[in-house]
């Protein structure tokens, strides 16, 4: 493939290779129990053992955005972060760390703390100032596909065609960050975000149909719906499901791994690698 860069903070990241990164979220109701943190000191100790692991980034979120959470203001989320962030980020000075946030003040205000990467499950469309607020922070991007919001999504999946209108959104996103002077974007397809199980493995199958945009993919897989409901089995028991979809995604060009189990995801990395040379 080719080497691909994000300008993580001035460092110069390759994508050449595929990434993890590793979730942390400071919400009481995730849908995954095991991603669930809530003082300072497990934040720190979760990231450390992320890290150790090998995971490349961590994403850090405040908000759950699982179907039918309660969605807080971005002021109840700052104070979420604000209670954690700096703590994290005087502990691992050298890590990659995303915020993940649909708020454009909460972003701003994460990136003034240190933070490098802003990921957006809302592509924009919750906070109209987020892609002029990214585009004047200048830094890289993760542009979701989804519909609604945590409460209204399932109730938004009717699609001519999943993939095809997945495509049309990222096309009219992109161009719009574009035209602001934005261009360090990564693609993420929304997998669950309004779309049925049978919808996000119909997106998945084609996703290298993706590779058009010219920007990085990062995929979201890691013991969601589309998982643990086809396996017939809970968040808990989808590991194995989720390494599977994993090594689908780098065969299929992902380069970005969003996942729950760091260890996990680093092997499906280096197999990947060996296929693959």
């Amino acid at each position: 493939m080719e080497d691909k860069t994000i300008n993580a903070s001035g460092y110069l990241m390759s994508l050449k290779h595929p990434m993890v990164m590793g979730i942390i979220n400071v919400t009481p109701d995730s849908f995954y129990a095991g991603s669930r943190v809530s003082s300072a000191d497990e934040v720190v100790d979760k990231a450390d053992a992320m890290l150790r692991e090998g995971a490349d980034m961590l994403d850090l979120g405040a908000q759950s955005t699982r179907p039918g959470a309660q969605i807080i203001s971005e002021k109840d989320e700052w104070e979420r972060l604000s209670n954690v962030l700096p703590r994290l980020i005087k502990a691992f000075p050298q890590a990659v760390i995303s915020i993940d946030t649909f708020y454009a003040s909460v972003a701003r205000k994460a990136v003034e703390c240190g933070v490098s990467i802003v990921n957006d499950v809302s592509g924009g469309r919750m906070d109209e100032k987020m892609f002029s607020t990214v585009a004047e922070l200048r830094v890289p991007y993760i542009l979701m596909h989804s519909r609604g919001n945590a409460q209204t999504m399932q109730a938004l999946t009717n699609y001519d065609d999943v993939v095809e209108d997945v495509l049309r959104f990222f096309h009219q996103k992109i161009d719009a960050l574009r035209r602001l002077g934005h261009s360090d974007i990564i693609v993420d397809p929304g997998f669950g975000f309004a779309k049925t199980p049978q919808q996000s493995f119909d997106l998945l199958r084609a996703i290298d149909a993706l590779s058009i945009l010219d920007v990085p993919m990062l995929a979201g897989v890691s013991r969601k719906s589309m998982v643990y409901k086809t396996l017939g089995v809970q968040p808990e028991d989808a590991l194995h499901g989720t390494t599977a979809l994993h090594m689908w995604c780098l065969l299929q060009g992902v380069r970005i791994l969003r996942v729950h189990d760091v260890t996990a995801a680093k092997h499906v990395v280096e197999m990947h690698k060996q296929l693959c040379g």
